[in-house]
């Protein structure tokens, strides 16, 4: 079974303080994030589901797929959402020498055509010396508080939704999956959870 934090550990937090791990507020917000989009059919069901709760939401979206099903990507955006490169073919950048990271992410950038300065690594994993080049650039590098899991085939869909439920509060940033992997543990917990949230006065924003 993967090892895996449904929380983010504080620890972890304040070691990479840099990066974006979660937002500070007294106010009942949170942040959905939806990573490896845009994908046909998922991307769709991800966007109605906000809709019907007038959530905002914050996708990062690989340049690969972005160039495969630009439709979907433009829906992304005209439909308020915000966008965020997560490079261009999903690299680890623990596996990749820097300049082909670096690289990648730049091929990224140039198919979201500077329309954002938000960044997430794939898998989380990423060098001190790529994430410098990324600051450099003027981007800003968004991590996550709550891991839904979605991903993880070892799981139930039930422990997906509940990583969810009982890990989130005030500012947290959550993160799903856009994605085939991900679809069916998605389809199960994203409604509930929209659901839930929106009962208890939560309003879910895109980051900017």
């Amino acid at each position: 079974m993967k090892t895996y934090f449904p929380r983010t550990p504080a620890f972890i937090a304040r070691i990479f303080s840099k990066y974006t791990w979660r937002f500070s507020s007294d106010k009942k917000e949170i942040y959905l994030t939806f990573d490896d989009g845009p994908t046909p059919v998922i991307t769709d069901f991800v966007l109605a589901e906000l809709k019907k709760y007038q959530a905002q939401a914050t996708f990062f979206c690989i340049g690969k797929n972005i160039k495969k099903y630009p439709e979907i990507f433009k829906r992304i955006i005209s439909d308020g959402h915000s966008i965020g490169n997560h490079t261009q073919n999903h690299l680890n950048g623990w596996k990749s020498k820097n300049n082909i990271y670096i690289d990648d992410f730049l091929e990224c950038d140039k198919v979201l055509q500077e329309k954002t300065k938000l960044f997430r690594p794939p898998y989380g994993k990423i060098k001190k010396k790529q994430a410098s080049e990324i600051f450099k650039r003027g981007y800003k590098i968004v991590m996550w508080s709550v891991l839904s899991a979605d991903f993880d085939t070892a799981i139930s869909e039930e422990k997906c939704l509940q990583n969810v439920l009982k890990n989130t509060k005030n500012g947290s940033i959550i993160v799903f999956h856009d994605s085939v992997k991900a679809a069916e543990k998605l389809r199960y917990a994203l409604p509930k959870i929209l659901k839930e949230f929106s009962k208890k006065g939560f309003v879910c924003k895109s980051i900017k």
